[in-house]
């Protein structure tokens, strides 16, 4: 176990000034630290917080060259989506310094047991229906991490009875140096490659969810896919499975219209599959995974069971908007992977018109092309964004390999070619206009975009709630 991280009396540099690190640099501040927070962005830039950083005293260095005096500090603490190779960081550890981030600390300095998920889809869902379980089954609960307020504000004060789940990201699991007491990984697949050096770097961040646990630890792990499984080998603590597909000796799994759970104390039905609210093979899996995570930590079954039953999901996953003249819009916007689009495919009936398309986070779309013709769902693709001619550029591709000499693109519909109509479009509010000008009753219109959001909003959460204003906006 490492010993905790001293932060009294020394020089700290918190770099990437975004909402998630104001609480962490109050807390240094309280902690005794000497606090400069550092950010590309100048003080225009900052909007709102810029005052607030202002009136806590630390120093800034802000703009083009913010990261010059780096190496001058003893202590970094770095935003989550910060890459770790930059060259100012590495004269920074050449000279000895410590790097580390907020939810290192949460994990150092928290007294109540922890409850990690990670994975590269899914981990939204599962960490919050996990959370409802356990208040559920009584427990004073904590949800947290990549989702949430931020712990560190409270971590001190939680009380080791209570229970933290924490949704983590591998940005944010790259520089732990503790696990969870139990550890989840949902499911692997290539992500974040804009900000990870390489897809091993990424996949090895993963890994610190269980690579520093106990023998007591637990973790938790998809047994359907190959990536996964492979990795109960490496992990130091006792593990489990989930499964949609076959039985299994210790976890969570299908047996008929039941999920059971069989581990060191026996077999038990945990949940009726007619209960679950949630659409989709893969949000079976989440309710798998939650049910394994949460009987291995000790919940009744009728706890789970309740609470299966009464979740409905999470805002922006596969989010029923309005129907309209017999036409249903879904905003799937935390579809930011071509596999999370995929799986809006395989869970909604067609016809469809998917607005996709976004920042670039260097993902191949050839899969999601090829799955998309194979469906046969997809009447219209409205692409915008910076990945716009990429995503069409691997649908040409497709279709010319699945049609030879025939041209694409016809239109698609009954009748028609069985090829999708593509648009290039400027921006949401015209993808959302030309679909809906498309649309017959029977069909639906989904916002999945296989594609971050940073070309054109914030994040995620933005674009979805700008899609839900434009579908609310559409005439009667």
């Amino acid at each position: 176990m490492n010993s905790p991280l001293r932060l009294g009396g020394r020089r700290a540099a918190v770099v990437g000034l975004g909402v998630s690190n104001l609480p962490l640099i109050r807390f240094l501040l309280r902690s005794g630290a000497e606090v400069t927070g550092m950010d590309r962005k100048g003080p225009e830039e900052l909007v709102d917080r810029y005052p607030e950083l202002r009136s806590l005293g630390i120093g800034l260095e802000l703009g083009p060259g913010y990261l010059g005096r780096l190496p001058e500090f003893d202590l970094i603490f770095l935003a989550p989506g910060i890459r770790k190779d930059l060259p100012e960081l590495a004269a920074a550890r050449e000279r000895g310094a410590e790097i580390a981030s907020e939810i290192g600390l949460v994990l150092e300095r928290c007294r109540a047991p922890v409850i990690g998920v990670t994975g590269s889809a899914g981990k939204t869902t599962t960490t919050t229906l996990i959370g409802e379980i356990l208040k559920a089954d009584g427990r004073e609960v904590y949800v947290g991490g990549n989702i949430g307020r931020p712990l560190i504000e409270v971590v001190d004060s939680i009380s080791p009875a209570a229970v933290v789940v924490l949704e983590l990201s591998s940005f944010q699991l790259q520089l732990v140096r503790r696990s969870p007491g139990i550890g989840l990984i949902t499911n692997l697949s290539p992500n974040h490659l804009d900000v990870h050096a390489s897809l091993e770097e990424y996949l090895d961040a993963k890994k610190n969810i269980f690579r520093f646990q106990p023998a007591a630890g637990w973790t938790v792990l998809n047994r359907d896919q190959p990536a996964t499984r492979a990795l109960a080998a490496e992990c130091r603590g006792r593990v489990a499975f989930f499964s949609r597909l076959e039985e299994l000796e210790r976890g969570a799994f299908l047996r008929g219209k039941l999920i059971v759970f069989r581990g060191p104390g026996g077999e038990r039905a945990v949940c009726d599959l007619a209960h679950i609210r949630l659409p989709g093979q893969h949000n079976l899996e989440n309710v798998l995974a939650a049910a394994a995570v949460t009987s291995c930590y000790g919940a009744a079954p009728k706890a789970i069971a309740r609470a299966i039953a009464a979740f409905e999901g999470v805002e922006h996953r596969l989010e029923l908007v309005r129907e309209l003249g017999g036409v249903r819009y879904y905003n799937d916007s935390i579809a930011s992977t071509p596999e999370r689009t995929m799986a809006a495919l395989r869970t909604l009936d067609g016809p469809l018109h998917l607005i996709a398309g976004g920042y670039d986070k260097h993902l191949a779309f050839g899969e999601l092309a090829r799955e998309m013709l194979a469906s046969g769902k997809v009447k219209t693709l409205l692409l915008i964004g910076a990945t716009a001619g990429k995503i069409e550029a691997a649908v040409r591709e497709a279709t010319a390999s699945e049609a030879g000499d025939r041209p694409p693109f016809a239109g698609g519909g009954a009748g028609a070619s069985p090829w999708p109509e593509v648009l290039r479009l400027p921006d949401l509010a015209a993808a959302v206009h030309a679909a809906r000008s498309r649309t017959r009753p029977g069909e639906i219109v989904v916002l999945s975009p296989a594609c971050a959001s940073f070309d054109m909003y914030r994040n995620f959460e933005e674009r979805g709630r700008h899609f839900k204003e434009l579908v609310a906006a559409l005439g009667q």
